[in-house]
C-alpha cells in the first residue's frame, strides 16, 4: 500500500534527456548551414536550427521544446559572438515553436477517453487511416499555422526593435525592408520549418516518443 504522503516521480527519463541534448547539438551544427532564400537580399540566410526544437516540442512538449529552442540560438551567440542575434532567434523560435506544441498537445489529450470507452464509429474513419493519425495530423497542421503567423510578426518585431540598436541602421530603412523582403523571407522560412518539423515528426514518430 502506497504511503499518503508519496510524491509522484517528476524526473525526467534519461532517453528524453539523450534525445533533447542530441537536439540542442544538432540545431546548434544546424545553425551554421545556412543559404540565402531571396534573390537581392543574400544578407538575409536561412537554416534548419529550429527544427530538432519543434521535434521535441511535439514529443516532449512545449518545456522541452522551449528548452531546446532556447538553448540552441544562444550556443550559436556565444560561438559566433552575436548576442543581439541570439536574443532575436530566442524569441522568434518561442514565438513559432510554443503555440504549437501546445497545439498538438492539446490535440493528443482530447483524444484520451475519459472512462476507457471508445466514440461510436470511430473504427469507420478513412480505410487505412487510423482516427487518431487523422487528428494528429490536423493538429499538427494547424499548430504549424499559427506558429508561422505568430514567428512572422515576432520577427518582424524584432527587426524593427534590436536590428537598429547592433546594426545602427536607421528605423525607417528597415520599415522599407518589411514589404519587400523582411515579410517574404520570414514567411518562406517559417513554411520552410513547418514543413521539415510535419515530415520529420511523422517519419521519426518512432523513435522519439
Amino acid at each position: 500500500m502506497e504511503s499518503a504522503g508519496k510524491q509522484p516521480n517528476t524526473r525526467i527519463p534519461a532517453r528524453q534527456l539523450a534525445t533533447m541534448a542530441l537536439f540542442i547539438a544538432l540545431g546548434a551544427v544546424l545553425s551554421f548551414i545556412e543559404f540565402p532564400l531571396l534573390p537581392g537580399a543574400a544578407f538575409l540566410k536561412y537554416d534548419a536550427a529550429l527544427v530538432p526544437a519543434l521535434l521535441a516540442g511535439f514529443a516532449y512538449g512545449p518545456l522541452a521544446g522551449c528548452i531546446v529552442a532556447t538553448l540552441t540560438p544562444w550556443i550559436h551567440a556565444l560561438m559566433d559572438g552575436n548576442l543581439w542575434g541570439g536574443l532575436m532567434n530566442n524569441v522568434i523560435n518561442i514565438a513559432y515553436l510554443l503555440p504549437a506544441a501546445l497545439i498538438y498537445k492539446a490535440s493528443r489529450g482530447l483524444k484520451k477517453p475519459a472512462s476507457g470507452a471508445t466514440m461510436p464509429g470511430i473504427s469507420t474513419a478513412t480505410p487505412g487511416i487510423p482516427a487518431k493519425g487523422m487528428s494528429g495530423n490536423i493538429a499538427l497542421v494547424v499548430g504549424l499555422a499559427v506558429a508561422c503567423v505568430l514567428a512572422v510578426a515576432a520577427a518582424i518585431a524584432m527587426n524593427l526593435v534590436i536590428t537598429p540598436i547592433y546594426t545602427g541602421m536607421p528605423l525607417q530603412a528597415i520599415i522599407d525592408m518589411i514589404l519587400p523582403i523582411l515579410l517574404p523571407f520570414n514567411i518562406l522560412k517559417t513554411l520552410l520549418n513547418s514543413v521539415l518539423g510535419f515530415v520529420l515528426m511523422k517519419s521519426l514518430h518512432s523513435f522519439i516518443k
